[in-house]
């Protein structure tokens, strides 16, 4: 299994602590990684093997690999493994979901109310970003499983990319907005990441549309 960390983590850990905001940035990271947790787990209970896990500005991935069993299972019952793709993105924001049920319910050992609000606003704040239907988010993801299933692989792909420009030309704008009046850079810094992960997944895409077009020439042919 392989291990990275993204080095722009610690240039927005300073853009954190000098516009002191380095506490909402060190919730964000510390629930992003048990949001990731349940991502881990839920994968292990359907027999998935992490294959990489990688510490992100905002947050960790883990990638799991696709074993020859699992890529037969993928051509002669394609849905079920999508079906399971969705059960593992939606267990990351259900784990958030749960954090923030246990601090609303409980009074979680000697945290005073202010360090209680930053726990629930980075926990809503994770679980608004990470539905939102923009690839690769959990949202994203899931979204385009459930177009695979019905729509097939191809038209997937080639829709889940056109929601999440608008998506985040939509977020963009509303976030600009807020940002004047909440003057908050974390939202800036977020925005800003997102549209990072799209065009890198926009750019992967693009090579592999090259592949789709040939082949299907190919089949024409």
């Amino acid at each position: 299994m392989k291990f990275r960390i993204d080095l722009k983590i610690f240039i927005l850990a300073i853009l954190f602590f000098v516009t002191n905001q380095i506490k909402i940035y060190g919730m964000i990271m510390t629930f992003a990684i048990i949001h990731e947790f349940g991502h881990l787990l839920a994968g292990l209970l359907l027999g998935m093997r992490p294959e990489k896990i990688e510490i992100k500005p905002f947050g960790v991935s883990i990638d799991f690999s696709i074993s020859r069993k699992d890529y037969n299972i993928k051509i002669k019952k394609g849905n079920l493994l999508e079906l399971k793709k969705i059960f593992v993105a939606l267990a990351g924001p259900v784990i958030n979901i749960l954090m923030i049920i246990i601090l609303v319910m409980f009074k979680i050992f000697s945290f005073n109310n202010y360090y209680k609000m930053i726990m629930i606003f980075s926990n809503i704040t994770l679980i608004i970003f990470n539905i939102l239907p923009i690839y690769p988010l959990d949202g994203g993801r899931i979204l385009k499983s459930i177009i695979y299933i019905f729509k097939g692989k191809y038209i997937a792909e080639k829709y889940i990319y056109r929601i999440s420009y608008i998506t985040l030309i939509i977020l963009t704008i509303s976030s600009s907005i807020a940002i004047l009046y909440l003057k908050n850079i974390a939202i800036f810094l977020i925005v800003m990441f997102l549209w990072g992960l799209q065009m890198k997944e926009e750019k992967i895409y693009k090579n592999r549309k090259i592949l789709y077009d040939i082949m299907q020439k190919d089949l024409i042919n």
